[in-house]
């Protein structure tokens, strides 16, 4: 259990030593004051304010990589809708650049195979 930040035997080690300051008559004047400044502080709105600025700086590397998640979502959601996304081209003005069917058949031939045999077949290897 730790009260401020401070464990057990370092709140047994301050009790002794002011214990030994202050003496037992005065200790117990000590301890009521202490008791209620603590109390104050714990009541004030400066506090409260300072715990709502501590909780926010621990959530915050967690709140930036949500935020960045997100955003790489989006591109990539955006990203895949472009790729879905096929022009629209019109059948009364067809692309100049692009050959027509028939013509890129036409220009199309595969390669001719010249052999000396006739009746030999070059992809058998059998003889």
């Amino acid at each position: 259990m730790e009260i401020l930040g401070i464990g057990p035997s370092e709140l047994f080690f301050v009790i002794v030593i002011a214990l030994i300051v202050l003496g037992p008559k005065d200790m117990q004047k000590a301890g009521k004051t202490v008791g209620r400044w603590l109390n104050n502080l714990l009541k004030s709105d400066g506090w409260k304010a300072f715990q709502q600025t501590s909780k926010e700086i621990r959530t915050l590397p967690t709140k930036l990589m949500r935020d960045a998640n997100m955003e790489i979502m989006e591109v990539e959601k955006d990203i895949h809708r472009a790729m879905n996304v096929q022009p629209n081209r019109s059948a009364s003005t067809p692309d100049e650049n692009l050959p027509h069917p028939q013509q890129a058949e036409n220009s199309i031939q595969p390669p001719s195979i010249k052999s000396t045999e006739p009746d030999s077949d070059p992809h058998d290897k059998t003889s």
